[in-house]
């Protein structure tokens, strides 16, 4: 499972962006900020194209279900995997996901 960077690419199930914005600044990978709880929640969405009279597209990312490291910590603070997925608040209301498309690095990886 490789570590999440501040490169990465979190996306709605609608295809709408996750806009990112890590909270440490202790470590990083080929020069970017790893991403540590609770980055990933509370986060804006842009673009998600799921909107219509009675639909709310997504616009916030809640809190994070799965993907935080067990084992790797930075600051006392669990580092996110590229299994990270949590829901948003679009519709249809606790249904919709948003997910890792890309981890913003390739080479540091965490071993279960």
């Amino acid at each position: 499972m490789l570590i999440l960077t501040e490169d990465a690419k979190l996306v709605c199930k609608h295809d709408g962006k996750v806009k990112i914005q890590p909270s440490q600044t202790l470590v990083r990978v080929e020069g970017r900020l790893v991403l540590v709880e609770p980055d990933p929640e509370g986060r804006g969405i842009s673009l998600c194209p799921n909107y219509g009279l009675t639909i709310k597209p997504c616009v916030t990312t809640l809190k994070v279900k799965a993907g935080y490291s067990t084992l790797v910590r930075i600051g006392g603070k669990p580092v996110c995997l590229d299994t990270v997925e949590g829901l948003t608040d679009g519709t249809p209301p606790g249904l919709v996901k948003y997910v890792v498309r890309n981890a913003g690095q390739d080479l540091v990886a965490e071993q279960a």
